[in-house]
């Protein structure tokens, strides 16, 4: 098993802090370094960083990915020279991750003007366009959220990996039929060994061997001596996927997801409470730990490697998904050094 860091915004890193982080991962032994993208700081700019930073410790530099980008902000021939330009930058250092953002959700759809396109069929869409563009080729497609009629990208950079963001049965079983790898998140290791199966299922169905399908996940770590301090920062991540916004759909995205794993009656009575004015402090307050410690660690640099040993049963790739619980690179230097490869692969 190999294991990569993953860093977000929410570490609130300059560019220089985040360059330092990058050595120190490569310091460490980490193999890759993973980051969300959406409408922010540009995640194929901050890869770039972290490449260039990491290639003045180890030869060749790490890994870097991106989990994920968020595809009906868009184009596919757009992705495809985005992520080609990071492929030759990176000499074939780079992996795209590729999700079908919140085009279940109507308000983000009318916020956005994206069209209310299939989330599976979108995304079927993008990999099959972005695999022939990646490889050169003029592409010639007619799908419902991709046409392309000999379209191609002006270079042939690298091979580019591309993974697929999935939770749901459909979404994993397609990661298995078109993509080089699946992307999950907030998973147990028995959602992870489920996710496995079923990628296997639709790899075998397409023809494909299912260990040509890498299985990598985001495992959220809270490391603080202050446990209470830990615990409260890895709810608060939790709670922004888990609860379904008021009117939604609680079968769809990450609240079917949860409710999967056995969250259901936890996430209703929740729900409720907020829906009757309950403040997001005692929504952390309310949130079962045992719960909470299915899908994350939280708690002292001592326990968290057996932890992340655990919850990364069953995963190619394990990425330490750096919680903060507290402000400045103290939190991220801490969690990287409880959880380096020496001590979880």
């Amino acid at each position: 098993m190999e294991i990569g860091i993953g860093l977000d915004a929410t570490l609130g890193l300059t560019f220089d802090q985040q360059r330092e982080m990058a050595r120190e991962a490569a310091r460490l032994g980490y193999s890759s370094m993973w980051t969300p993208a959406g409408l922010g700081i540009d995640a194929f700019q901050v890869c770039a960083q972290w490449w260039s930073a990491s290639s003045e410790v180890v030869s060749g530099g790490l890994v870097t990915g991106i989990s994920v980008v968020p595809v009906p902000f868009w184009t596919a021939p757009q992705l495809a020279a985005t992520a080609g330009t990071l492929g030759v930058l990176t000499r074939g250092r780079f992996i795209l991750g590729i999700g079908s953002g919140a085009v279940h959700d109507d308000e983000q759809r009318r916020r956005y003007g994206i069209p209310a396109y299939p989330p599976v069929t979108m995304m079927r869409d993008y990999l099959v366009a972005l695999r022939g563009l990646l490889a050169g080729q003029a592409v010639e497609y007619a799908g419902t959220a991709v046409t392309l009629h000999g379209a191609r990208i002006g270079f042939q950079p690298p091979r580019v990996p591309i993974y697929l963001g999935a939770l749901g049965p459909r979404m994993v079983r397609l990661a298995g039929e078109e993509s080089d790898g699946v992307l999950l998140n907030w998973c147990s290791p028995e959602q992870v060994a489920w996710s496995r199966t079923v990628v296997a299922e639709g790899a075998r169905a397409a023809g494909r061997d299912p260990a040509d399908i890498r299985v990598v996940e985001y495992i959220r770590v809270c490391v603080d001596d202050d446990e209470d301090a830990a615990r409260r920062a890895l709810t608060r991540a939790v709670l922004g996927y888990a609860l379904a916004r008021p009117g939604a759909k609680k079968e769809l995205s990450y609240r079917g997801h949860f409710a999967r794993m056995g969250f259901d009656d936890a996430l209703n009575d929740l729900e409720a409470r907020r829906d009757r004015g309950a403040s997001e402090a005692e929504l952390i307050d309310a949130f079962p730990r045992d719960l909470l410690r299915k899908v994350g660690y939280y708690g002292p640099a001592s326990d968290a490697a057996a932890a992340f040993r655990e919850l990364a049963r069953g995963l190619d790739v394990a990425i330490v998904r750096v919680v903060p619980s507290r402000p400045g690179p103290e939190a991220a230097i801490a969690t990287m050094r409880a959880c380096r490869p020496a001590l979880t692969a």
